[in-house]
């Protein structure tokens, strides 16, 4: 990584303030949970931060606080589960055309590469497709 996932998470989170208008003061409480607690506690706190993401998808800082955290969960709990959310969160993200920080985009391009490795989706480079393309099959 470039990059502090977990700094990343807390200058989105801040930006976030004025795209949750009410949900607000229950986004702050959620993170409190989540930053200060681990177990099931932590989780359920994770599951709502995502939970409110789903109420406000046009919230661009707030999604990629949700992915900065995702990649948080990843390092906590190594599942193909935290993988895959990371995984679709980012591409969601990246394909909304609404306007987004510079800095995001390169963060969460970089976290979708990492999410990508996790469930072993690894993009081939031209050596690798020729390898397999040349490697005798069965019958060959």
């Amino acid at each position: 990584m470039q990059f502090d996932p977990a700094l990343a998470a807390q200058a989105a989170f801040q930006d976030a303030e004025a795209e949750l208008g009410p949900d607000w003061a229950k986004a702050v409480a959620l993170e409190e949970v989540f930053s200060s607690s681990a177990g099931q506690e932590a989780t359920a706190a994770y599951d709502a931060l995502l939970n409110l993401a789903q109420r406000h998808p046009l919230a661009q800082a707030y999604q990629a606080f949700c992915i900065y955290i995702t990649w948080q969960q990843v390092t906590e709990e190594t599942i193909a589960r935290h993988f895959l959310t990371g995984l679709q969160l980012c591409e969601r993200y990246l394909a909304s055309p609404d306007r987004k920080r510079r800095v995001d985009i390169a963060h969460i391009e970089e976290l979708c590469d990492s999410f990508k490795a996790g469930l072993g989706l690894h993009q081939e480079d031209d050596m690798q497709r020729e390898f397999r393309k040349d490697t005798p099959k069965g019958g060959d």
